[in-house]
């Protein structure tokens, strides 16, 4: 609940062209709105999911350079991998949703979010995430704390494993 949201994105570029116009507007009118892990909100099968101590994800298109000898030093290609989503749920234990859930085997869909209001949110929704059963150590009088590491796969309805929306007051990209 304190501090600031970090990311951290691994790029891949080839032939990129020097804009002279941003869609974002002029660097004047641009300015940096960061979300607060006040903001956030975790959903399990769109029902909150209370109880959270602390929460993370990671996202991967994996996609695989191509490198091969070139004159003009360029990568040749950039194929696409598998998609990967995967993290870590710390919870403290008020019912066992969580841990039935991973005793039934069975995917459930997570939705990591921040809503600043309803003109700006960034939500990141995992369709079909699988949770292993998690130790559950007595530690003492502090009550019982277990963390799920978590992983997504693709949900065959869908045919995606993840959706990432951003809503801002940019019209356009």
């Amino acid at each position: 609940r304190s501090g600031l949201l970090t990311a951290t994105m691994g790029l891949i570029a080839q032939g990129e062209t020097k804009l002279t116009a941003s869609g974002a507007g002029t660097l004047a009118e641009a300015s940096v709105e960061r979300f607060s892990p006040f903001q956030g909100k975790i959903t399990r099968a769109g029902v909150d999911l209370g109880s959270v101590v602390s929460a993370d994800f990671t996202y991967s298109n994996n996609l695989d350079k191509v490198e091969t000898i070139r004159g003009d030093g360029r990568i040749e290609d950039a194929d696409p991998g598998m998609v990967m989503m995967s993290g870590n749920i710390a919870v403290r234990f008020r019912d066992t949703a969580l841990l039935d859930q991973a005793t039934a085997g069975t995917p459930v869909e997570l939705t990591f979010g921040w809503v600043t209001d309803a003109a700006r949110s960034l939500v990141f929704k995992a369709h079909a995430v699988y949770l292993p059963r998690a130790k559950t150590p007595v530690t003492g009088p502090n009550g019982v704390q277990a963390t799920f590491a978590w992983q997504a796969a693709k949900d065959m309805t869908l045919g995606k494993t993840v959706t990432a929306t951003l809503v801002n007051n940019v019209t356009s990209y």
